[in-house]
C-alpha cells in the first residue's frame, strides 16, 4: 500500500501500488491481478503494456521531447491531425491539441466565443448545456456541465450556464411516447431556452453525444441530434459535441455522432485518443469555424505550454494507427454487441438492474431498488460505491457513479473494456460482475 506524499483522491484511502499492466490486466506490487473492465475512466482502449506504443514513445522522446508551438510544429502532431481530419465526418478538419478532455472543452468554448467576435456578433456569450452532463473539471468545463454534486462546492466560482433537458429515454420519456416524439420533445427544451435568452446572446450548445459518467452510457434516441442540429442552425448557435469519452472509436465509429448523421461545428476528444499512454486531448473544428478566425484576427486567443506535445502526439499516432491497421472499429462493434447480449442474458430480468444501455464498448447498468417502478436506491446506501469496493476485492475494476437520476439519486456501473478485448475476456467480465452484484444487491 502507498502512504507517501501524493495527494490522493481520497485522503483516507490506502491505495495499492500498480506495478505493471498486460492487456486487460493490471498487477500491483503484491502480485495481485485485476481485470480492467473500464480502462480506468474509459481511457485504456488498447489495454496495457502495448510494445508498439511504448516503442513509439521512446523513439520520439529520444529524437525530440518538446518544442513550443509558437516556434515549431512537429511531424507527429501534423500526422496525427491529418489522421483525425481524415477519420472525422463532414468538414471537421482543423485540430487543436490539448493535454486532457477538460482542456479541449475550454479551448472549444473560447473558440466558439472568438468565432462570433470575428463575425461581429459580439453579444453572443451565453452557453447552453444539459442537466446530467459532464464536460470536465476545469472551471469553464465544470460550469458547462450538469453534474450537480461536482458543481456544488464551486458554484460561486462558475460562469452562468443554462441547463436544459437531457436526452435520457429510460428516465424521462412519457409512457407510450415514441422514441421519435421523445427526441423531438427533449430537443425542444433547447430551442425554448435559446428563445428565452434571445438568440443573439447564445454562442454555443454543448452536449455529450453519448453521456458518460454522470448518467451512464446514455445514447441519444434516433433523431434527437438532428433536431438539435436544426435548432442550432436556425438560431446561429454553434454545436459543440463532447466526444472525450465516447469518441476516438469507443462506440464503433471514430466519432460517435457519425451514427446519428450529425456533424458538429466543434468536437472534443481525449481518453481513447492516446489510450492512456500519454496525456492528450484535441479540439476539432470545421473549415468554416477555422476560416472565421484565419480570415479575421488570424490566431486563436488561447494556448498552453504543452499544446501538441511531441511525445503525446507520437503516442496517440501509434494508437490510432493500430486501431486503423488492426480494424479495431469493426471489433468494437462486434464485441460491443456480444457484451450487450451477454449482459442482457445475465441481468436482463434482474430485479435490481433497471436498464442496460450503451453504444459499442461503452455500456452501463443502472441499479434500482424496484425494477418495475424504476425506483432508485436511497442515496445514503451509495450502491455504486459498494459495487466498486466489492468488485475491487474480487479483482475487477469497474467505473461506478451516483446521481444518475437527478444529480443525487441513482446508481450505475460503467464498463469500457479495450477495443481488442477477447471473447473469453468479455465473458470473464460478465461473470465477475455477476458475482459482484450478487454480493451487494438485496436477494
Amino acid at each position: 500500500m502507498a502512504g507517501g506524499h501524493v495527494f490522493q483522491r481520497s485522503t483516507s484511502a490506502l491505495m495499492p501500488v500498480a506495478a505493471r499492466g498486460d492487456g486487460i490486466f493490471l498487477f500491483d506490487t503484491d502480485g495481485r491481478r485485476y481485470v480492467d473492465a473500464c480502462g480506468g475512466a474509459a481511457v485504456s482502449c488498447l489495454g496495457h503494456g502495448h510494445p508498439a506504443i511504448a516503442a513509439a514513445i521512446a523513439e520520439q522522446a529520444a529524437r525530440l521531447e518538446y518544442t513550443h508551438t509558437s516556434f515549431f510544429t512537429t511531424e507527429a502532431s501534423e500526422e496525427l491531425a491529418t489522421m483525425i481530419a481524415e477519420h472525422s465526418p463532414g468538414t471537421l478538419d482543423r485540430v487543436w491539441f490539448t493535454n486532457s478532455g477538460s482542456e479541449a472543452i475550454e479551448a472549444a468554448l473560447k473558440l466558439a466565443r472568438q468565432y462570433h467576435l470575428e463575425r461581429g456578433e459580439t453579444g453572443r456569450s451565453r452557453i447552453i448545456a444539459r442537466r446530467l452532463s459532464y464536460h470536465g473539471n476545469t472551471l469553464g468545463a465544470l460550469a458547462a456541465g450538469g453534474s450537480a454534486w461536482r458543481r456544488a462546492p464551486y458554484d460561486p466560482l462558475l460562469i452562468d450556464v443554462s441547463l436544459v433537458d437531457p436526452c435520457f429515454e429510460y428516465r424521462f420519456a412519457e409512457p407510450g411516447e415514441s422514441a421519435e416524439d421523445y427526441g423531438r420533445r427533449a430537443a425542444s427544451s433547447l430551442e425554448e431556452e435559446i428563445v428565452r435568452l434571445g438568440p443573439e446572446t447564445v454562442m454555443a450548445f454543448v452536449a455529450e453525444t453519448v453521456v458518460g459518467a454522470t448518467a451512464g452510457a446514455v445514447p441519444p434516441v434516433l433523431g434527437y441530434l438532428r433536431h438539435v442540429r436544426e435548432i442550432c442552425d436556425r438560431h446561429g448557435v454553434l454545436l459543440i459535441l463532447d466526444e472525450v469519452m465516447c469518441g476516438s472509436g469507443r462506440t464503433g465509429t471514430f466519432l460517435s455522432c457519425e451514427q446519428d448523421g450529425v456533424v458538429p461545428d466543434i468536437a472534443t476528444l481525449g481518453k481513447g485518443l492516446g489510450a492512456g499512454y500519454q496525456p492528450i486531448g484535441a479540439m476539432v473544428c470545421t473549415t468554416g469555424v477555422y476560416e472565421a478566425v484565419a480570415g479575421g484576427s488570424a490566431g486563436l486567443k488561447h494556448g498552453q505550454t504543452y499544446n501538441a506535445h511531441p511525445v503525446g502526439s507520437a503516442a496517440a499516432l501509434a494508437v490510432q494507427r493500430l486501431v486503423r491497421d488492426e480494424h479495431l472499429l469493426d471489433r468494437v462493434r462486434s464485441a460491443g454487441g456480444r457484451m450487450m447480449a451477454s449482459l442482457r442474458q445475465r441481468f436482463g430480468n434482474h430485479p435490481h438492474v433497471g436498464d442496460i444501455r450503451g453504444r459499442g464498448l461503452l455500456i452501463a447498468l443502472e441499479l434500482v431498488a424496484d425494477r418495475a417502478a424504476k425506483t432508485p436506491f436511497d442515496p445514503a446506501l451509495a450502491m455504486h460505491q459498494r459495487a466498486k469496493a466489492e468488485a475491487f476485492v474480487r479483482g475487477l475494476l469497474i467505473y461506478p457513479s451516483g446521481g444518475t437520476v437527478d444529480g443525487r439519486s441513482g446508481d450505475h456501473i460503467l464498463l469500457a473494456p479495450p477495443y481488442n478485448v477477447s471473447d473469453d475476456e468479455l465473458e470473464l467480465i460478465v461473470d465477475m460482475l455477476g458475482d459482484t452484484l450478487e454480493g451487494i444487491l438485496p436477494s
